[in-house]
């Protein structure tokens, strides 16, 4: 048998481990003072101050321009709460009160749904934009007192819909 030279037989001499290491971290060692000695040299001068500064902020506002999140609009807020009611709200029974078309100045003319429903013995009386939703619903089918369904958010009750893409309250 051999001779193990007081190492147990699953050790390995580490002699040339140790050296490959040394020199990675000498090799490390070389880079990172060189590369803070050509920093130093190239910002002691004024112009490559400025240049280094400009350039940095450019690149900065650059990332900051196409990384933004781009603010939503109201329809797609919108259509977030409808889709979020869809998955969380609850349903109770309500009434259509008015179907009126809203025109103003400077926006095209709105079609609102209004209608009331009550949860644990409060009466809410909502309306909802049904604008982009009317390839969806009847509108000469919602007169007073048609009776719906009402998707509403149980956390805030007055958080409601009565209809949706994926949804509709409306019985006809």
């Amino acid at each position: 048998m051999g001779e193990n030279h007081g190492l147990l037989p699953h050790e390995v001499r580490p002699t040339a481990s140790l050296f490959r290491n040394f020199v990675f971290g000498f090799m490390l060692l070389l880079v990172v003072v060189s590369t803070r000695l050509f920093l130093f040299q190239a910002l002691m001068h004024p112009l490559r101050i400025y240049t280094v500064v400009f350039g940095g902020t450019a690149i900065a506002f650059a990332a900051y321009t196409l990384l933004r999140r781009k603010p939503k609009t109201a329809n797609e807020i919108e259509r977030a709460r409808r889709e979020w009611l869809d998955r969380v709200g609850r349903i109770t029974d309500g009434t259509v009160i008015d179907v009126q078309e809203l025109t103003s100045n400077s926006h095209a003319a709105q079609t609102m749904l209004i209608y009331k429903y009550e949860v644990a013995g409060v009466s809410y009386e909502a309306s909802q934009d049904v604008t982009y939703l009317r390839q969806w619903i009847n509108l000469q089918s919602c007169r007073l007192g048609v009776p719906t369904s009402v998707r509403y958010d149980p956390h805030n009750p007055g958080n409601s819909m009565v209809i949706s893409e994926n949804w509709m309250g409306l019985r006809q």
